[in-house]
């Protein structure tokens, strides 16, 4: 059994802390003061209103975050980089919900290339203007 389970409350510091460090390795366009309010609206905003997945091994390694069947985000320790995590979390949600989309920031190359590993193929291209400076994002779809 993999060992993903449900997001608790008393996962928010660990979550938040594998978001800033995840964010600083793959959206490195983003300076400390967008990943301080980008932190402030994951912590306020996203968190309760997303269901929220964990991978729990002796501690959290990673999580994802569904917006029905939107990913609103997959973050993954650095340290944990391409060991099955990301890909185990994506699959479980997949068995839940059926096919899944993400919005992944074009200039995240190692995100768009483990997306299409994972199955998902462009579907067309947007800009996010809620994030300074703004940047374009590759909307995907599992195919």
């Amino acid at each position: 059994m993999l060992p993903i389970r449900p997001y608790h409350s008393a996962d928010s510091t660990t979550v938040l802390n594998i978001w800033l460090a995840a964010s600083r390795e793959g959206h490195p366009f983003f300076n400390e003061e967008e990943l301080s309010r980008q932190r402030e609206l994951v912590q306020n905003h996203y968190l309760p209103v997303a269901e929220m997945w964990v991978y729990d091994h002796n501690g959290i390694l990673g999580f994802i975050g569904m917006l029905q069947t939107t990913i609103g985000g997959l973050f993954v320790a650095p340290q944990h980089f391409r060991k099955g995590v990301g890909s185990a979390l994506i699959r479980h949600v997949a068995a839940l919900k059926g096919s899944l989309s993400v919005e992944v920031f074009s200039a995240n190359p190692q995100a768009v290339a483990f997306y299409h590993r994972c199955g998902f193929r462009e579907h067309q291209r947007a800009v996010n203007t809620d994030v300074l400076p703004h940047q374009e994002l590759i909307i995907m779809r599992q195919s």
